[in-house]
């Protein structure tokens, strides 16, 4: 019995001495309520300063904005101007082509029959005014020249008779009816001689026969550009037929084809510039002539302006664009014409902002190519940048490469 109760004691000891060093072994290893809150705040803590710095970034990297310090974009020419009020001009941009002043431009016919002696001039050849041209021989011009030789003697003959007649009638030695005879004599021959004179002056040339009765020659009407030329050597003529075309280039025509929709626009004395992006020219001139029929086909108008051209780079033949001035309207709100950017398929101009730039949507309207209307969007006095908004637009386009990678 004894040794019952001495085993029974034993095995209980054992078992609390298991149960003491149990709990002994976990008390060490669970952390106290006041730990596991100080660790929770410290969690809180650092995800709070994550949740700030994500803020931070997404604030400074917005879409459209641009962090940009003042020396930065003083280096990088950007410069800030204000919205204001301003005078643009309204055009119309229409297709013309540059021709031949007509009223500079002579059709050399030669008036009458004949065979070229000699051509004195070639295509493209630069003369002056009376500067000869060609010779042709002529039995037109030889028969009329001789007509008015034979005339002058005829003149002289009749005028020493009439002074003969007058002196016996004034000593009353002859009859007046032989006076007033040799009066209308002379009277005749005067007009004979007249009348063959203005027959050769009507040609184009004199009763002189410098060179032979039938030499007939061509001389320039003023001074130009040979641009055609239609005679040879020994080839015949005919009167009505032109041998050579003769420009002055130093004023050209600038035509412009004129819809009837466009007709209201395009006025006598309209300001106009004509471009040729083929030649990157450019000039000033008003509208001369405006057409006062459409065209039966094309239902469009001719319009002209005359247009100086002292170096000769306006060539007859070029095609061009003309740009008419059609109103002056004064706008609320307007930006220069280069501050206006494109962004995702919106218009918009950058402002400035705390930590550099942002692009601000806007609506534009008439443009003058140096001012642009704002309809809406910015308001009259609001800061925008005027120059150097290709710049954001370049760096916008890097920030936005950046984040996608």
């Amino acid at each position: 019995m004894k040794n019952k109760q001495i085993i029974a004691i034993v095995g209980i000891f054992l078992v609390a001495t298991v149960v003491i060093a149990l709990i002994l072994g976990s008390g060490a290893q669970a952390p106290s309520s006041t730990d596991q809150a100080h660790t929770a705040e410290q969690s809180t803590q650092q995800n709070g300063v994550k949740g700030a710095a994500s803020e931070n970034h997404q604030g400074h990297h917005a879409p459209g904005a641009i962090e940009m310090s003042p020396e930065q974009a003083s280096t990088a020419g950007i410069t800030i101007a204000s919205a204001e009020p301003a005078d643009i001009s309204s055009s119309l941009t229409l297709p013309g082509e540059i021709r031949f002043n007509q009223d500079r431009t002579a059709h050399i016919v030669p008036r009458v029959d004949g065979i070229v002696e000699n051509v004195t001039v070639d295509i493209g050849q630069q003369v002056k005014k009376d500067q000869l041209l060609a010779i042709i021989s002529s039995t037109t011009i030889s028969e009329l020249r001789s007509d008015a030789m034979a005339a002058q003697k005829r003149l002289g003959l009749a005028r020493t008779i009439f002074e003969r007649e007058k002196e016996l009638w004034l000593e009353k030695i002859s009859a007046e009816q032989d006076y007033l005879q040799a009066q209308q004599a002379l009277q005749e021959a005067e007009i004979n001689v007249q009348n063959t004179s203005q027959k050769l002056q009507a040609l184009g040339t004199s009763a002189s026969a410098k060179g032979g009765l039938n030499r007939y020659e061509l001389r320039a009407p003023f001074g130009g550009l040979i641009v055609e030329r239609h005679i040879t050597l020994g080839e015949s003529t005919q009167a009505n037929v032109n041998v050579m075309t003769l420009a002055d280039l130093s004023s050209v025509w600038a035509e412009i084809v004129v819809s009837a929709r466009d007709l209201n626009h395009v006025k006598l004395g309209s300001q106009v510039t004509v471009k040729a992006t083929s030649l990157q020219a450019e000039s000033q001139g008003v509208v001369s002539f405006v057409g006062a029929l459409l065209g039966e086909q094309t239902r469009t108008a001719t319009a002209r302006v005359t247009l100086p051209n002292p170096d000769a780079s306006w060539r007859p033949g070029l095609f061009v664009e003309v740009e008419v001035t059609a109103a002056v309207v004064n706008v609320p709100v307007s930006v220069a014409a280069e501050a206006l950017q494109t962004l995702e398929g919106q218009t918009v101009v950058f402002v400035p902002n705390t930590h550099g730039y942002q692009a601000l949507a806007v609506q534009a309207g008439r443009s003058d190519g140096k001012k642009v209307e704002i309809i809406s969007g910015l308001q009259a006095g609001a800061a925008y940048v005027s120059h150097g908004s290709f710049v954001l637009k370049s760096e916008l386009g890097k920030d936005s490469a950046g984040h996608e990678h």
